[in-house]
């Protein structure tokens, strides 16, 4: 990556509006410098694809503690990172990442041991602060050379510091607000074109720089002769500018219209050599008409500018005519020279079908308006990956040659609305590993700043909102327009349960459908027992009747919501537990129609423990189907599927997003329980707390996903009793079937050390956990400070699985910070209060004035008069 300079960039605002040099600007002759923070990682991807075929950019990412998001920047595209020494190794145990070529570690600039070590550690090169004093790296510069490039930012950034680095072969780096590629118009910002031709040198007697002008595909178009003041101008331009030697500038085309709009101006490795990447118009770069000084276009270049004349004028009958105005003839022969290429054996016949396939693949594109400098950006963009597939064929493709895929996992999936959200990590990803342990990263809060803390404990980014609603909108569009059919399609698609013929399983069901073993009945029976119990307690026996005053009687009774909907995950895991906790409050409150749905397995089935729960509930049907088109098909209606008036249980994102537009659409009629997310705990643990307790309430709710987040809260431990519970935590998470899920949620997880009691209740509340457990002395007298959590779980012998599956206490709970706002799922999540109020004569009597005079005040005449004609008659009848 040859740069004369870095431009330091703020990535969330940086834009072509800019002061000093914007996108446009720095596409012509640098690359960006930006410094992330956990803060603004989503903006640096957003960045990165509107950028990245414009110029390269480099990363300070040392304030990131996620490993896994500087691996997907690079894989994104960054250029280059900026690291730590702690953090190139671990970046090392990605076979994938080339740190000799990618990777620069972080130096203060202040010590010589210091830059030997990075210099050995491996990286590319150096980055060096914000230095007032550049002696050591300029000592640095003439004992290492140039081989590994060392980059500078300064705490006062100067043309002349820039030159004097610049000339000794560092890389400065500088604000984007300081540079101009107009210095006659800012005289006091430094000259892009100063700062790029510092290095250069020329053999020349009138000091001219030898210019090679190539286009976007690197074909040599021809050679001309720049000048300092030549370069300035065509990076104020943005056109092709160079220096004749008779007749001053040279402002390419401006005579016969062949103009050049500049991409790139860069040195070559000996700096006595300029390279022009432009895009050239008219008929060509050569004053003789043709397309380069060395003659015509050869080969896909060739090809490419026949098509591209075809497609604006092509003769009348002829083929490439045909393919641009036939799309299926098109098609056709790009499968049809692809199996041909694919059959042939000898070289000569490799190359003839080559040829072909190129030919009809190219006319794809100038079809589309793709070119192939876009094609080469695509693939200059792939070859930045460090995120490997597996390649494996897909479907009929693989069938085709007897190829197996092996797993499921490997199986062609749409992951945007697939339950299983939860991917596992791979062995060779880092993520929750911490010298070689799984462990939660520490904060002792006396020692942090409150925004640092605040920060660690954000929870892990979802996806934006508007990508989320971009891909459930057309979902539930589709389900309200082709109800059974549209749902059939994706439960086809998405849970590959090809042999479903109809959408629903209506009640009665079949006996056989709920085959299980006798203690899985006897646990499932406990656990409704226990939960019935707990939520028939919470029912109203009478109305609530009030006498505000003598003669009006107020009154509240319950009624239950007549249909219901409950949504049950599929997933990574079978959550009869769920149907429970959702069907039971439905059956006590005495809804009408309770309609369960739940994705079938790739058989077409249905796990038998939710049949079982479904038949205790007394549920009316089980819908086939999960995602965002289960909750569309229960809010709407279908053919087979009834509609329902309120929707509750937990789901992924797609599925919240779902809930949250039919709630919000009045043609729909329906209501939800909750917004929910991913799963989360919070343990706040003192020194009376068991290590192991402890580590086993964090990695049961870590168990759950990837994306879940567990905290734990120790309160005035010392080092061997934190030690003792990150050493169980390790040794547990280890022995888990699901261990690759739990490392997922184990990254973003933290262990917050407090110096007592009330710091940590004050930061559960700010965190206001879905699931609260009090490992602590004294943990009773501690719930007064509870002031925001979904459930609590009390001592150590309360364990959050306890209110799971069997305690009776519901689990469909508020998370994402919800607890603030939201109860749990509850007897009251099924009813809904409706009041009377009931007046005598007297009653009306006593209030009637009061009505009168705030209706007066409104001037809501109606309102006034239909209390004065009562109080008018019964005088009447006096």
């Amino acid at each position: 990556m040859a740069s004369s300079f870095l431009a330091e960039i703020d990535i969330g605002s940086f834009s072509s509006s800019s002061s000093g040099l914007n996108i446009q600007a720095l596409s012509y002759a640098g690359s960006a410098f930006a410094r992330l923070s956990p803060g603004n990682v989503e903006d640096a991807f957003r960045y990165l694809q509107q950028t990245f075929s414009l110029f390269l950019t480099i990363f300070d990412v040392t304030s990131l503690g996620s490993i896994e998001d500087i691996v997907s920047l690079l894989d994104a595209g960054a250029a280059r990172v900026v690291v730590t020494l702690n953090q190139i190794e671990q970046i090392k145990t990605f076979k994938t990442i080339d740190v000799s070529s990618r990777v620069l570690t972080l130096v203060s600039g202040k010590s010589k041991e210091e830059i030997t070590q990075s210099v050995d550690g491996g990286a590319v090169g150096l980055y060096a602060h914000q230095l007032e004093d550049t002696a050591l790296v300029e000592a640095s510069l003439k004992e290492y050379g140039t081989t590994r490039p060392i980059y500078v930012s300064f705490s006062d950034p100067t043309l002349q510091t820039a030159l004097k680095l610049s000339k000794l072969g560092a890389v400065p780096v500088l604000p984007a607000s300081r540079f101009t590629v107009d210095p006659k118009a800012s005289p006091d910002l430094i000259s892009v074109a100063s700062l790029l031709l510092a290095n250069a040198s020329s053999d020349r007697a009138d000091g001219l720089f030898t210019t090679l002008v190539i286009d976007e595909r690197g074909v040599a178009l021809g050679l001309v002769y720049s000048s300092e003041e030549s370069v300035a101008e065509s990076l104020r331009t943005g056109r092709g500018v160079y220096q004749s030697r008779k007749r001053g500038l040279w402002y390419k085309g401006e005579s016969s219209g062949d103009i050049q709009e500049l991409v790139n101006i860069s040195l070559d490795c000996d700096q006595d050599c300029l390279k022009f990447v432009v895009r050239q118009k008219g008929r060509g770069f050569c004053h003789l008409g043709t397309a380069t000084c060395f003659g015509e276009y050869k080969g896909l270049a060739k090809l490419q500018k026949t098509l591209v004349d075809r497609k604006a004028s092509a003769p009348e009958g002829s083929y490439t005519a045909r393919l641009f105005n036939n799309p299926k003839l098109l098609r056709a022969k790009i499968m049809e020279e692809a199996n041909e290429l694919c059959e042939a054996t000898k070289q000569e016949d490799v190359a003839f079908e080559a040829a072909d396939l190129l030919y009809f693949a190219l006319a794809k594109c100038v079809s589309a308006g793709v070119s192939l400098e876009d094609v080469e950006k695509n693939l200059d963009a792939k070859s930045v990956k460090v995120k490997r597939r597996k390649g494996d064929a897909k479907g009929s493709w693989a069938a085709k040659e007897g190829i197996t895929n092996g797993s499921k996992a490997s199986e062609e999936t749409n992951e945007a609305v697939k339950e299983a959200a939860s991917i596992p990590k791979s062995s060779e990803d880092l993520a929750g590993r911490k010298d070689g342990k799984i462990r939660m990263r520490r904060y002792v809060t006396a020692t942090e700043a409150p925004e640092t803390v605040q920060e660690a404990l954000k929870r892990p980014s979802q996806r934006s909102t508007e990508k989320i609603m971009g891909i459930v909108n057309p979902i539930i569009e589709n389900i309200r327009t082709k109800g059974d059919a549209a749902l059939l399609e994706y439960t086809h698609k998405f849970e590959k349960a090809t042999s479903v013929t109809t959408p629903v399983l209506k009640a009665p069901f079949p006996d056989s459908l709920m085959q299980l073993p006798p203690e899985t009945i006897e646990a499932i029976d406990v656990s409704y027992e226990n939960i019935r119990r707990f939520h028939a307690a919470q029912k109203e026996e009478k109305p609530l009747l009030v006498e505000t005053m003598p003669g009006v009687v107020c009154s509240r009774f319950a009624r239950a919501i007549e249909r219901v909907g409950l949504y049950v995950p599929g997933g990574t895991a079978v959550l009869p537990s769920t149907a429970l906790m959702l069907g039971v409050p439905a059956m006590v409150a005495g809804c009408k129609k309770i309609v369960i749905a739940s994705p079938p397995r790739a058989d077409g089935s249905l796990t038998p423990e939710i049949v079982y729960v479904a038949h205790k509930v007394g549920a009316e049907s089980i819908v086939l189907a999960g995602g965002a088109q289960a909750v569309a098909a229960m809010a709407y209606g279908t053919e087979s599927v009834s509609k329902v008036d309120k929707i509750l249980g937990p789901g992924n994102q797609f599925v919240t997003a779902a809930k949250m537009i039919v709630s919000n659409d009045t043609s729909a009629g329906v209501s939800i329980d909750m917004p929910a997310g991913p799963s989360e705990v919070l343990v706040v643990a003192d020194k009376t707390a068991n290590p192991a307790f402890v580590a086993s309430d964090l990695l049961s709710q870590a168990e759950h996903g990837v994306d879940s987040q567990v905290i734990c809260i120790a309160v005035d431990l010392n080092e061997d009793q934190l030690a003792a519970i990150e050493n169980e935590l390790d040794k547990q998470a280890n022995a888990l079937p699901r261990v690759d899920i739990v490392r997922g949620a184990i990254e973003h997880s933290i262990t917050l050390v407090t110096k007592d009691i009330d710091e940590a209740m004050a930061l559960s509340n700010a965190y206001a956990p879905e699931h609260l457990i009090l490992q602590i002395e004294g943990a009773e007298d501690v719930v007064s400070m509870v002031q925001n959590a979904g459930s609590v779980f009390i001592g150590s012998w309360t364990p959050e699985s306890v209110g799971d599956y069997s305690a009776g206490v519901n689990h469909s709970l508020p998370t994402y910070g919800y607890a603030k706002q939201y109860s749990g799922v509850n007897l009251a999540s099924y009813v809904k209060h409706i009041t009377s109020s009931n007046l005598t004569k007297e009653g009306l009597r006593n209030v009637g004035p009061a009505v009168m005079q705030m209706a007066k005040v409104e001037e809501l005449e109606a309102h006034r008069r239909a209390v004065s004609l009562r109080l008018a008659a019964m005088d009447e009848e006096k």
